[in-house]
């Protein structure tokens, strides 16, 4: 594994464990060349799978952008790290389920407004601006009132169940 700081290809791990969601093994490393220590992580990758962006540009799939726009989205909200992983985890299954090997950028955009909004609703309209492209003012004043109908409802759930 290439050191993050010296980039040598020489470490050694000091200690292996299981995540939370045992969705991936956690290895603390350490360089043999500058003694830097970082961690990896190892996953079980079903399929490669490949994102077709709005403008038909194709590009491998890379977990690390969905949990960066998330981290982006939750910047400064109180969500932990580990319900971004576990959250991106989920996202990541449920496209390995769907058997495509190539899926829109937009689809994958969709099922991360579905984990944001479990998460946390400031995060989630942080998430919708860029993803829906708000314009001005009025588009989040119309998205905001569509959200505010979602919290209605789901109160009027809670109460009757």
């Amino acid at each position: 594994m290439r050191c993050p700081f010296c980039q040598s290809d020489e470490s050694q791990v000091k200690d292996s464990r299981p995540t939370e969601d045992n969705s991936a093994i956690r290895r603390r490393r350490v360089c043999a060349g500058c003694g830097g220590r970082f961690t990896t992580f190892e996953r079980i990758q079903l399929r490669d799978m490949t994102v077709i962006k709005s403008d038909d540009k194709h590009q491998s799939f890379d977990r690390s952008k969905v949990v960066r726009s998330m981290q982006l989205a939750l910047r400064k909200r109180p969500v932990e790290i580990e319900a971004i992983e576990n959250a991106v985890t989920g996202i990541v299954r449920q496209l390995e389920s769907e058997g495509d090997s190539e899926i829109p950028a937009a689809h994958i955009g969709r099922f991360v407004m579905q984990a944001l909004i479990n998460l946390d609703l400031v995060g989630y309209i942080r998430y919708a601006s860029v993803y829906k492209d708000f314009r001005n003012a009025d588009d989040f004043n119309d998205f905001l009132e569509k959200v505010q109908e979602l919290q209605a409802e789901d109160a009027k759930k809670k109460k009757k169940g």
